[in-house]
């Protein structure tokens, strides 16, 4: 039996005002897993992110649960699919617990005051984010990584079953990285999809999945695990990358460029032999 995905995208083109950033984009997202989404710089990876979430309009089709986007009621759409952008600004003057609570206006009637049910949310929210001593101060008061796990309660609380998330670890340290990643290792394991754009390759290959990205198109979908997988990652790095299993782990070591010199010459002459 084929599996529904959670999210999908069937894409001929996305721009940026005259500029064309995406093309030829054919992705099947299942429920249940960590996606990563890397790539060098500029290469379209964020605005992926953004067509996903119908945040930027695409020749194209996106798909939430089987239906097309524009086919939801804003209201359900955003039950279904929480958002985390990178540098979000914004209700500096409220508290910690009230950033998080908006996440839980899309279930509440208009102008309704939270219910317990949606405090009981929030607090789980921030509790799961590393947030819940920060709940009475206030955002403008916080600090990069601070405001960064508050930021992410409130996209928790939203409890949907599609999470995008660009840049998730901007500002955090080591230890919040860490919780981050059993974070969403557990909402995985939940059910939900979880996608996320990172810069920290050696966390994006603890995912399930990786989308590769370069120059505007997906280079490599699949399993993290996968040879064909870190063949496609370091070949979007210009092989200045390699990808070696380390304790039990992959992890992406930076590559001399005599050395990525050389192997790009082998490769070439391989392909032409």
């Amino acid at each position: 039996m084929t599996t529904l995905s959670a999210l999908s995208a069937r894409l001929n083109s996305a721009s940026i005002g005259k500029r064309r950033i995406l093309r030829a984009i054919d992705l099947q997202l299942g429920p249940g897993r960590w996606v990563a989404v890397v790539g060098p710089n500029g290469a379209g990876k964020s605005t992926l992110l953004r067509v996903l979430a119908g945040l930027l309009p695409c020749n194209g089709l996106v798909s939430l649960q089987g239906r097309p986007l524009a086919g939801w009621r804003a209201r359900a759409r955003a039950t279904q699919l929480a958002w985390l952008g990178q540098a979000e600004t914004g209700g500096d003057d409220l508290t910690a617990f009230d950033v998080a609570m908006l996440g839980r206006l899309p279930h509440r009637p208009w102008l309704a005051p939270p219910s317990q049910a949606d405090r009981a949310a929030v607090e789980r929210a921030l509790r799961a984010a590393s947030a819940w001593e920060l709940r009475q101060r206030r955002l403008g008061e916080l600090s990069g990584g601070e405001r960064q796990r508050v930021l992410l309660a409130r996209a928790l609380a939203v409890q949907a079953p599609v999470l995008l998330m660009d840049e998730p670890l901007a500002h955090l340290d080591p230890p919040h990285q860490a919780d981050w990643i059993a974070l969403v290792r557990a909402l995985a394991a939940g059910g939900c999809l979880a996608v996320s754009v990172l810069h920290e390759l050696g966390v994006a290959l603890q995912a399930d999945e990786l989308i590769v990205v370069r120059a505007g198109s997906v280079l490599h979908h699949g399993p993290t695990a996968s040879a064909d997988t870190q063949l496609a990652l370091q070949e979007a790095f210009d092989h200045r990358i390699r990808v070696r299993p380390v304790d039990g782990q992959w992890v992406a070591l930076p590559m001399l460029a005599d050395e990525a010199s050389i192997h790009a010459r082998s490769s070439l002459e391989s392909r032409s032999g």
